[in-house]
């Protein structure tokens, strides 16, 4: 048998992220200001974020971006993380097609997430900041951010959806053990989240909500900067050292891969495993597919709109050009939590709109399918999230067995499930169900877009 796990040496590690905006013909339309209508600058933004992630932002021209050296020493505690040829699962399967993924559920924090919180944090401190403060769903990024500030002497607020919050208790703990403070969202601690609260007593929160009521604490807090774990491009660039190992692993493998999977909520980690690879479908010639794999019961990219939306529910973020359900759009309860966005982030929502990668939907019970059936073949149990993910390769393995198709299939494993057993024992018991909204239930949401 070929090797199986394939490993960068230090030396060998990337010291630039990818920023991809540099090579797209169409460039991202601008986020703009919500009263005015006008594009915003990096001066506008870095009322929120911290501003060298927003000249990250506006940066359509450099191909790379050096990574702090700081933020890369940080790297080399855990990068680079395994490129993994899935034999066993090929084999149950009975695919002729090559699997790969990349297995970032390896770090200290057991997902993808830490890669930007790092350089978020460094940039936040850079720049003379006390206080970080952010949104989380199922808990991955939250536990980064905390992890983060605690690393550059930062101080950390988190809002957590509430559902999420339920779902998955030893995320919040994992938080406030690096000193997070943790507030399930929507609260009574922001206007937001009274406004919200006072509209429907019993919202279970979303992304949506949570974002609101870390961005209200940014602009009223002095010091105070707002992060954010998806959905934005300098998320996405910092992600891309996904992607730049996985070239350099694919090449030691020997092969080169014909799709690219990952599973999506606002796109950090597709972007990070994508858009290095996309690069080559831009610049050289290449035709790899790009897929995106999204809940069955939040289908933005499949079933939402191109327009201008808010990132929150309550309206304080820029507008911004993405495919929505609407940001009043209330997702149901299914166990992945950090997919259960209403919106796609700037650049995915323009690459998909230029028909450079597509979005496919996976039912809640397929993709704890394919979970087990990857828990039982390559002894890892993935997040739920990522479970989208191998769901969308086995379908992609499926059609290579009906073919004869030889191809090449890489996804990103973007965490562990380790955290997640609750999940799992209600799928195990039969407790879980399936969510699929109605035509009508996006066109109401969708009524609630502004008009521009």
């Amino acid at each position: 048998m070929k090797q199986k796990r394939f490993i960068l040496q230090e030396n060998e590690l990337p010291t630039a992220w990818y920023n991809i905006q540099a090579d797209m013909a169409t460039k991202p339309m601008p986020p703009i200001h919500p009263a005015t209508r006008q594009p915003l600058g990096v001066d506008d933004l870095a009322r929120i974020f911290p501003r060298e992630c927003c000249v990250q932002e506006l940066d359509t021209e450099h191909q790379f971006i050096p990574i702090p050296e700081e933020v890369l020493d940080k790297y080399k505690f855990y990068r680079s993380t395994p490129l993994v040829r899935a034999y066993a699962l090929e084999q149950a399967l009975q695919t002729p097609a090559h699997i790969y993924f990349k297995n970032e559920s390896v770090n200290p924090l057991g997902s993808h997430k830490i890669n930007s919180a790092l350089a978020q944090c460094y940039y936040a401190k850079q720049e003379g900041t006390t206080n970080v403060t952010t949104e989380t769903g199922a808990g991955q990024w939250g536990a980064a951010l905390a992890y983060a500030a605690k690393v550059f002497g930062l101080e950390a607020a988190v809002y957590q959806v509430k559902i999420s919050m339920q779902q998955k208790p030893y995320r919040s703990s994992i938080m406030r053990t690096f000193g997070a403070a943790v507030t399930g969202s929507p609260s009574m601690s922001t206007r937001a989240g009274k406004d919200i609260i006072t509209r429907d007593p019993h919202h279970p929160g979303s992304l949506g909500t949570a974002i609101s009521e870390a961005v209200e604490l940014a602009t009223t807090t002095p010091n105070c900067k707002y992060t954010l774990g998806s959905v934005l491009n300098h998320v996405g660039l910092h992600q891309t050292i996904i992607g730049l190992e996985a070239e350099k692993q694919m090449a030691m493998a020997g092969e080169y891969p014909d799709v690219v999977i990952a599973c999506f909520g606002g796109g950090s980690n597709f972007g990070g495993i994508a858009f290095p690879f996309m690069r080559h479908n831009l610049k050289d010639g290449k035709q790899t597919e790009f897929i995106a794999a999204e809940p069955e019961s939040c289908p933005k990219l499949t079933r939402g709109v191109f327009r201008y939306d808010f990132g929150d529910e309550a309206g304080y973020t820029p507008l911004l050009p993405m495919f929505t359900l609407g940001h009043s759009f209330k997702p149901a309860n299914i166990h992945a939590g950090g997919l259960r966005y209403h919106g796609a982030g700037v650049i995915i929502s323009q690459l998909l709109k230029d028909g450079l990668m597509r979005g496919v939907d996976i039912p809640q019970l397929e993709s704890f399918d394919a979970g087990m059936l990857f828990a039982r073949t390559e002894g890892i149990i993935p997040a739920p999230e990522s479970s989208h993910a191998i769901a969308a390769a086995i379908r992609e393995a499926e059609k290579c067995k009906q073919t004869g198709d030889e191809k090449v299939i890489l996804f990103n494993l973007s965490g562990h499930g380790l955290i997640d057993m609750t999940a799992y024992d209600q799928y195990l018991n039969g407790d879980l169900m399936n969510y699929r909204i109605t035509d009508a239930d996006i066109e109401r949401t969708l009524q609630g877009l502004p008009s521009i």
